[in-house]
């Protein structure tokens, strides 16, 4: 089974021509298509979406489902929707080996272990969407394949590069029609006053296009004009290392280890020792900046202020829907 993630964004060639041109194997395809943006830009990427959908299954044999990326631009959001969609097909991919040596005769243990070896890829195209959405899913995939050691040869991330970009080809020809309504403005059976607003209007765009390129200005995003992207991946995590993260997913700061120690007793109907409190230091270091940096820890004074970092907060939300958590 060889599954493509394919985030749509405005392009078309990118997301299904290398896949034929290098006769890459594609048994199921999942689109992503963004619902932010303008109304224009959102009806432009459904289009494509929908009619990659019909060539992936009329070029390639392969089935497809549409999914919604609700928010290009929410990083958090997109690398969750990415962990798990990985995930989840990846342990489709085991479950339809295993059901195949199921249904085999005499299939010994070693030749399952085999097939299992045998399970589907997982390839992520992150070459269309915004750059949060590429980041995200680039990002998740890596993480996947540092916690899923026994998996990492099925995970592939990649990005195709286009052949050439039409905005220059656009540009060129937008100066082709400048001169031709330059030429007809000598023409007295033209309608000069409407000649006049083309060529002011292409004058303009291409005065923006030579001193900006494709894009203008800086959008807002939340609160800011950036999208803080976190480059670390994800490391394998103890049992109470999970405790320790989901406590502090739950309630935020606390302003000290002892304080988070107290509630980790708590909650585990613990006794609050000496030596539990140096249990949870020596896991929270393990965690913290110097280890594993999932925990950010500020000085105050005698104390540390406790946190999650921001890839902290991204393994937590990650992975709240399975957190049976035993110490």
């Amino acid at each position: 089974m060889q599954t493509h993630i394919v985030p749509v964004g405005f392009d078309y060639d990118r997301l299904i021509a290398p896949l034929i041109r290098d006769q890459l194997d594609v048994d199921r395809v999942i689109l992503l298509e963004g619902a932010v943006g303008s109304e224009a830009n959102v009806e432009y990427s459904q289009r494509l979406s929908g009619k990659l959908e019909k060539d992936f299954q009329n070029l390639l044999g392969a089935t497809t489902e549409r999914l919604v990326l609700a928010d290009v631009y929410d990083y958090d959001a997109a690398f969750e929707q990415a962990y798990d969609l990985i995930n989840a097909e990846l342990d489709r991919g085991t479950a339809v080996v295993d059901d195949e040596a199921d249904g085999a005769t005499g299939t010994t243990g070693a030749s399952r272990t085999a097939a299992s070896a045998d399970a589907g890829e997982v390839w992520v195209n992150v070459s269309a969407m915004p750059r949060p959405v590429s980041f995200a899913f680039a990002t998740a995939a890596h993480s996947i394949m540092v916690e899923r050691q026994d998996d990492r040869e099925r995970i592939h991330t990649y990005y195709t590069a286009p052949e050439k970009y039409l905005e220059t080809e656009l540009a060129e020809e937008l100066r082709a029609d400048r001169e031709l309504l330059r030429d007809l403005l000598g023409d007295n059976d033209v309608d000069e006053t409407r000649l006049r607003e083309r060529l002011d209007a292409a004058t303009e765009l291409l005065s923006e296009f030579d001193e900006r390129g494709t894009t203008i200005g800086a959008k807002r995003i939340g609160n800011r004009h950036i999208v803080e992207l976190p480059v670390a991946s994800f490391s394998n995590v103890k049992p109470f290392e999970e405790l320790i993260l989901f406590t502090l997913g739950e309630h935020g700061v606390f302003e000290s280890v002892s304080e988070l120690a107290e509630t980790l007793a708590g909650e585990l109907n613990e006794e609050y020792t000496d030596s539990f409190r140096s249990k949870v230091i020596y896991n929270v270091d393990r965690l913290g900046p110097g280890g594993k940096g999932y925990i950010e820890r500020d000085e105050r004074g005698k104390s540390h202020r406790t946190r999650l970092s921001r890839i902290g907060e991204l393994w937590v939300r990650s992975h709240t829907d399975d957190a049976d958590v035993v110490e």
